[in-house]
């Protein structure tokens, strides 16, 4: 933890300062999964008798627990490790041009449960919300016995208003100006969170994937709804003013190219497509989990068909690449969905291809890694989502263990 950090946690306002501290300790164990005070007495600088009373107070408000000592301690006694409570979770919903999928997951990143409601065709918001309603409604039982939720994140392929949660424009669901926080509200009773689906998962990936502390990420995913990015500068996500920074997909790649949506012409979205990548190995709409493996196989073999998709779609991603690092010259860019399995067929041609059109020093600096969550990211992303708000303020938002409660529609204890 740098000196900036250490000096955030001092202050004049004791409840301040008390506050700010218990957010940064239990960032740290929900990001670790687990942390031992020896370790936190390191990071922030704080006394051991601080420490204790911190962890004392977040025990005590049920979102942690102690565990046995730390047995890799070489000096003095061994420390107790502080995880994240089993029973504080997180609900998530994903939905897409074909499916909605609905997560459950745990402080500290563990998925519990994922499901996938397969639709078969475009929903409307109403019909997504309901859908997403009715499957935590059979999860109730389950949720009051075993679980303190803390409230429901949603990602989606969607420029999000950030002041009010409105998706502004959803092109690829014809999604337009649809309050679909309010609506998931009052639906489910719980506090709801909403953000672009690949902005999360550029969340996910900083927060404990391939950029772990990774101060300068840069996230693009590919998927049936096209191509999103998200983009970490600083440890931060960039929202921009309204919320709807890192359009990655809506780059200039083709002067000549085809009409996209967003009434531009030759963006990435339209000349890197999932569609065509599944059709040159024989696969239809509802097998991408197959692509990567195909892809690989028929790419090595020599596939004429194959070999032409993949390099023509390659030389337009590296251009967009290339003007990415220009513009933001990040450490790391990672690759999910179909645009991971063109990494892995093509990483070379890739690297290259940007590095002759970027400026060589951002150029030769950045590198390239593949989405570590796969299927389950946006899940993780859109749990990010919920749990910064509780780990903002642990204290506001929940009462002790004892006083069992869940947090309002407004994120405050009921």
């Amino acid at each position: 933890m740098n000196a900036d950090v250490r000096a955030e946690l001092r202050g004049n306002n004791f409840d301040v300062v008390r506050r700010r501290n218990l957010s940064i300790l239990l960032g740290r164990v929900h990001a670790l999964g687990g942390i031992s005070r020896a370790k936190m007495t390191h990071e922030t600088g704080l006394n051991r008798s601080t420490i204790a009373d911190l962890v004392a107070e977040l025990v005590q408000l049920g979102l942690v627990v102690e565990a046995g000592p730390d047995q890799t301690s070489l000096v003095g006694r061994p420390s107790s490790v502080v995880v994240p409570s089993e029973n504080i979770v997180a609900i998530t919903v994903n939905p897409e041009v074909d499916a909605v999928t609905i997560g459950l997951v745990g402080l500290g990143g563990r998925v519990i449960r994922q499901v996938r409601y397969d639709t078969g065709r475009l929903l409307s918001a109403r019909e997504a919300v309901n859908i997403s309603a009715a499957v935590i409604a059979g999860m109730k039982g389950d949720l009051d016995s075993n679980y303190r939720t803390i409230g429901i994140g949603i990602a989606a392929p969607a420029l999000v208003r950030e002041s009010d949660g409105v998706l502004a424009l959803a092109p690829h669901l014809g999604w337009i100006d649809e309050p679909i926080t309010e609506m998931m509200r009052e639906a489910t009773g719980y506090p709801v969170y909403v953000a672009n689906d690949a902005s999360l998962g550029a969340v996910a990936e900083s927060v404990r994937g391939a950029g772990v502390d990774g101060q300068e990420l840069i996230y693009l995913n590919g998927g049936a709804s096209g191509i999103g990015g998200g983009v970490i500068t600083g440890g931060a996500l960039m929202t921009g003013t309204t919320g709807y920074a890192g359009e990655i997909g809506h780059t200039l790649v083709n002067t000549n190219g085809l009409d996209c949506h967003c009434g531009a012409i030759g963006c990435l979205e339209t000349e890197v497509r999932q569609e065509p990548l599944l059709e040159a190995v024989g696969l239809d709409l509802s097998q991408p989990d197959q692509l990567d493996a195909l892809l690989k196989e028929r790419y090595a073999a020599g596939d004429a068909a194959v070999v032409a998709v993949v390099d023509y779609q390659i030389s337009f991603l590296a251009r967009a690449l290339a003007n990415v690092v220009n513009i933001f010259n990040p450490e790391i860019i990672v690759l999910g969905g179909f645009l991971a399995s063109l990494l892995a067929v093509a990483e070379e041609s890739l690297t290259r291809q940007m590095r002759r059109s970027a400026l060589e020093e951002p150029g030769l600096a950045v590198r390239f890694a593949q989405a570590t969550f796969g299927d389950e990211i946006l899940t993780l992303g859109a749990a990010e989502l919920v749990f910064s708000h509780l780990i903002a303020d642990p204290a506001a938002t929940m009462r002790p263990a004892g006083e069992r409660s869940v947090p309002n529609a407004e994120g405050h204890p009921a």
